[in-house]
């Protein structure tokens, strides 16, 4: 694998790709610790501190604090890096389905595809300003440290002036950053949003292994730092085992005859992923079980006693009521998501329309019936272990006292696994059209 990836920068063009893909993760990285204009940095630093020795800081923000590595909390202008273009991203993809305009759109190849791609785009730049005000209105009110001692000096200067330059810059950088995200896809290696996603929870990893060595009591904290790493290990091939499996349906397409040449007579197959739905159903659930934890932010100390229920069973991880509604959620969201993405009656249709079928299954209304019948049976162990994966860092707070500072949880392992395989195989094929071995043996 080593001398694959010397070889890789040995060959010239390869090599400016992966070195054009490091400069712009590394301009990335330095962006996430540039304060935005406005803030005290001294009051911000002071309130992550608090928060990381409490745990509060796990809360509420902690989804997207991840995605940004870090940088929403401490308030940079990379803050809320590229949970704007993901969350416009999947609203596309759900708009696909209901809206008629935009399934043509779809179905016209390349085109429709930049057509639907520039709206994304406007799409991020709505939601990063309406994402910016919400972020700015939360640390002058003193929501985003509500335990810190100086929550109420984070921006000193609350002018309408000042208000909206910190909006500017917020949004601005969101469009930079989803401008790198498109370089690195056109001139670099791998999809680029992805690998900016990868590079902002890859950076907190060190920090966080540090900091369960610190908080060990075993010889020095060694010992649960070496139990945190083989759990990471095991995780981690569970992770590229399940993401590497798939249902293979065979496909026999008829043989026809036009005019002397013969057509068709070939076998294929259709490969489904037992984890179809991927990251998604863990961002929809994490969201979602947000929501109420907001509305009590934002209701005060009289909102009554539905507030306190909320404080009492769906704010703390490690209640029995949040496991189980956070792993029904998961599992909701699999199905939802792959009823939306994979259309069995299309994929019978184009089947039908070029003389293929599924062996033993006749074409039509049967071969829906079993396409749909095959789906749910591989979304049913797909969307389990999604849930178990995801509940890791419930595991890591009861024994390790480590919520959302544990490395392992399952968003940013199946994130990273998912990034990696994804840029080793595009690597391994360019590798093999310039007759050079492949990345992996």
């Amino acid at each position: 694998m080593l001398t694959a990836f010397a070889r890789a920068f040995q060959t010239p063009d390869l090599r400016k790709k992966l070195l054009f893909t490091l400069g712009i993760v590394v301009v990335f990285r330095l962006g996430q610790h540039v304060p935005v204009p406005g803030v005290s940095f001294q009051n911000v630093d002071q309130c992550v501190e608090e928060a990381d020795a409490s745990g509060a800081g796990s809360g509420l923000f902690g989804l997207v604090n991840m995605f940004s590595g870090g940088a929403l909390l401490q308030l940079t202008v990379f803050a809320l890096g590229i949970m704007p273009y993901i969350t416009a991203s999947i609203i596309l993809q759900l708009l696909v389905v209901v809206i008629p305009r935009l399934e043509a759109l779809k179905k016209e190849g390349q085109a429709g595809q930049a057509k639907i791609t520039q709206y994304t785009r406007y799409l991020t730049m709505a939601l990063a300003v309406l994402q910016a005000t919400g972020l700015v209105a939360t640390a002058r009110s003193g929501t985003l440290f509500p335990q810190c001692s100086v929550r109420n000096d984070i921006i000193p200067d609350d002018g309408i002036f000042t208000t909206l330059v910190m909006v500017v810059a917020l949004t601005s950088a969101t469009a930079v950053v989803m401008w790198m995200g498109e370089l690195i896809t056109d001139r670099g290696i791998g999809n680029g949003m992805s690998m900016l996603m990868f590079a902002s929870i890859a950076a907190r990893f060190p920090s966080a292994m540090w900091e369960i060595k610190q908080q060990g009591d075993l010889a020095g904290g060694w010992i649960e730092f070496g139990v945190v790493v083989l759990c990471g290990m095991a995780m981690v091939g569970l992770v590229v085992f399940v993401e590497l499996a798939q249902r293979r349906i065979p496909v026999q397409y008829a043989k026809r005859m036009i005019g002397r040449r013969s057509y068709g007579g070939t076998s294929t197959y259709i490969p489904l992923k037992v984890n179809q739905a991927g990251v998604i159903p863990v961002i929809f659930a994490s969201s979602l079980l947000y929501i109420p934890q907001l509305l009590v932010q934002f209701a005060g100390s009289d909102a009554g006693g539905w507030a306190d229920w909320i404080q009492r069973y769906l704010t703390k991880g490690d209640h029995p009521i949040y496991i189980v509604t956070y792993f029904l959620l998961i599992v909701f969201f699999a199905f939802f998501y792959v009823a939306i993405t994979f259309n069995p009656e299309d994929v019978a249709e184009n089947m039908k329309k070029y003389g293929g079928f599924i062996p033993g299954i006749r074409a039509g209304r049967p071969t829906v019936e079993y396409l749909s019948y095959v789906l749910n049976r591989i979304t049913w162990p797909g969307s389990l272990y999604l849930g178990l994966i995801a509940l890791v860092p419930t595991v890591a707070l009861v024994i390790f006292n480590a919520q959302q500072n544990f490395p392992f949880g399952g968003t940013s392992i199946l994130i990273i696994v998912g990034v990696g395989l994804e840029t080793v195989r595009q690597i391994e094929s360019q590798l093999h059209q310039r007759n050079y071995e492949g990345f992996l043996r």
